[in-house]
């Protein structure tokens, strides 16, 4: 009876037990990461597509296993986010190569009231159907409210952040995160930055309300990331935007 009893008690600990996120979920994005993409973020997109039977197991895997908000802490939902955002944009991608252009995938998928990909719902996550929009804008910038995001979610183009060459983990993140807003004001390509004159990324005018958070700025989460003290009265104006392919 005794044993009976014991048996049963461990049982119902079991079930009872909070989810947790399963162990190395995003080791496999992590190597092919390592593999195809170069570290200035680069993406060797003819050697990703040797290796899609293996990108696409990876994505099966994260999408049976959704992030819970109740037994999940909030950086490995953030990791998990993030890692899906980028390695379905690689799959999207990857469905239309060879391309110039992220943009030019709009006008392929034929879909009517759907004229980005961002928009296009081509992937599940759980028992949902699911777009590049939500994730970006219905749960990683709504519910987290980290404008270091930007740095992070990569959209396959050139003007965008690098690409990171690794998968973000919950451990890291903020080390990550940090690490990739810093690299991404510090380049030129991107950021143009000086006490008297600043050159920016659109990024910072087309979600400028994400840098005001809680009292925040532009120009305070620049100082911050760059390590550059800048004018009071300092100019601020935005590069043009390079849409085509980050390979």
């Amino acid at each position: 009876m005794k044993r009976w009893v014991v048996s049963l008690f461990f049982t119902f600990q079991l079930i009872a037990a909070p989810a947790q996120q399963p162990a190395n979920l995003h080791e496999t994005f992590h190597r092919l990461l390592q593999k195809n993409v170069a570290a200035d973020g680069q993406v060797n997109y003819r050697a990703f597509l040797r290796d899609s039977a293996e990108l696409n197991r990876y994505l099966k895997l994260i999408s049976k296993n959704p992030p819970d908000s109740k037994k999940w802490a909030s950086t490995e939902q953030q990791a998990y986010w993030i890692n899906a955002y980028n390695a379905f944009t690689i799959q999207l991608i990857l469905k239309h190569y060879p391309i110039k252009s992220i943009k030019d995938i709009g006008s392929l998928i034929q879909i009517p009231f759907v004229n980005t990909p961002w928009a296009h719902k081509f992937f599940w996550i759980g028992s949902e159907k699911m777009s590049l929009d939500q994730i970006e804008h219905g749960i990683l910038r709504k519910q987290f409210k980290d404008p270091r995001i930007h740095m992070a979610l990569v959209c396959a183009s050139k003007s965008c952040p690098k690409l990171l060459n690794e998968a973000y983990e919950a451990k890291r993140l903020n080390e990550q995160l940090d690490g990739q807003a810093k690299a991404f004001l510090a380049d030129p390509n991107r950021n143009k930055i000086s006490p008297e004159k600043v050159e920016i990324s659109k990024i910072f005018s087309w979600y400028s309300g994400d840098f005001e958070e809680n009292g925040g700025s532009v120009k305070s989460f620049i100082e911050r990331h760059s390590g550059k003290k800048l004018k009071p009265k300092v100019k601020i104006s935005y590069l043009d935007y390079d849409w085509s392919l980050n390979e």
